[in-house]
């Protein structure tokens, strides 16, 4: 469904209020659709919170690519209220959650 027809979808279901709806379901986000990307750790900068560097997958046997710039992302395994402890040079997942990078690496 694109966004449009979302947001008609949400509007029908709005107008028939508590009267009976015959089996459909809606699903509204706030983006296109999640994205993700393998990353790898670069260093520190505050907390939880890391430069990462996207990289590229290659074949079996083959070093991952760094591709564009840093970034900043956030790891949720680590606590928000102390230093992480993450080595640089660990890869990972990340997500963008809102305006935030996200990734889960425990150290």
């Amino acid at each position: 469904m694109s966004s449009e027809e979302d947001l008609q979808t949400i509007r029908r279901l709005a107008r028939q209020g508590s009267r009976r709806v015959d089996e459909i379901s809606a699903v509204a986000s706030p983006g296109a659709r999640a994205a993700a990307w393998a990353v790898k750790v670069k260093s520190l900068v505050s907390y939880n919170v890391y430069n990462v560097v996207a990289v590229v997958i290659g074949a079996a046997g083959t070093v991952p690519l760094e591709i564009g710039g840093q970034t900043q992302a956030v790891n949720l395994a680590e606590s928000f209220e102390a230093a992480g402890a993450l080595e640089p040079g660990t890869y990972a997942v990340m997500a963008r959650v809102g305006e935030t990078n996200v990734f889960y690496a425990a150290p």
